[in-house]
């Protein structure tokens, strides 16, 4: 694990790490993580968060304002890099909702994505396997949030890996990425034509298959103003798998905010102290 930089925040301590995967993406990954002040002490919850399309590892450090809440409830939190890079696959840079920068947390099945685009081992596995072994992590209180793709990608692998994570929420997720222009573009290239792959890494889908899977919650917030929300986040999708599945569900719809941190960070306090008292119950 090389250390890229580091930074006192709060009293606690902001990295920014780079590894060679070698379990996963095969390939250079880049990672943030924010130590609280009480890490200097004991083991901490942890908090995964994975951010949204174009994003980086440093996206959500930089400006989601999370690192003051951290601090204050003991939280550690972890963020990705969105996908691998300098994968030198042919179009993987050619669209900005698309291959680099746009790994959706997935593994793919299709060649020539399927050597490097595995962001679900890198990031359930390989990742958090690294942040139990090198940092004052708890293993056993692990929560996962996240916005837009990343949003899909905490309500997916939650889903997925509900013995790995306790907690879970989202800010203006993708929540039904079969039915919408990222997720079917993501999905027929990544996994294939075949739709029962889709329904693997589609959270309304695989809602409709649990029963109650997060007894303590789920949060969600969602702008209003938010330009992808009629097309690609189709919220009401997921309220419905909920109500379906006797999930308890907060989704909560705020007007005039649209899809960006200033909205995120508006609503981040909310959201690490939702975390704080599931990891700590």
């Amino acid at each position: 694990m090389e250390l890229i930089s580091q930074h006192k925040c709060f009293n606690g301590i902001q990295g920014f790490y780079r590894i060679e995967s070698s379990t996963a993406t095969g390939l250079p990954m880049t990672f943030s993580v924010y130590q609280p002040p009480q890490a200097k002490q004991k083991k901490v919850p942890v908090l995964f968060y994975l951010a949204g399309l174009t994003c980086t590892e440093e996206t959500f450090m930089i400006k989601g304002g999370a690192q003051r809440f951290a601090a204050e409830h003991g939280i550690m939190l972890v963020s990705p890099d969105t996908s691998p890079r300098r994968t030198g696959i042919k179009g993987a840079a050619e669209s900005w909702d698309f291959g680099h920068g746009a790994g959706f947390y997935l593994d793919a099945t299709q060649q020539p994505w399927a050597a490097h685009f595995r962001m679900e081992t890198f990031v359930v596995q390989e990742l958090r396997e690294l942040i139990l072994r090198e940092f004052p992590a708890l293993p056993d209180r692990i929560g996962v949030f996240g916005h837009s793709m990343g949003g899909h990608g905490a309500l997916t692998l939650a889903l997925r890996h509900p013995d790995i994570f306790r907690s879970v929420s989202a800010f203006a997720p993708i929540t039904a990425p079969s039915l919408c222009p990222w997720g079917q573009k993501a999905f027929s290239n990544y996994l294939g034509s075949d739709q029962s792959q889709w329904a693997q890494h589609d959270a309304s889908l695989l809602m409709r298959e649990r029963k109650t899977p997060f007894p303590d919650g789920i949060l969600i917030d969602q702008g209003l103003d938010d330009q992808f929300l009629e097309v690609e986040l189709l919220p009401h999708h997921f309220e419905a798998a909920c109500w379906a599945a006797d999930q308890p569900l907060t989704l909560r719809r705020h007007a005039g905010y649209d899809h960006n941190y200033y909205f995120i960070s508006t609503f981040m306090e909310d959201h690490i102290a939702f975390h704080s008292r599931l990891l700590n119950k």
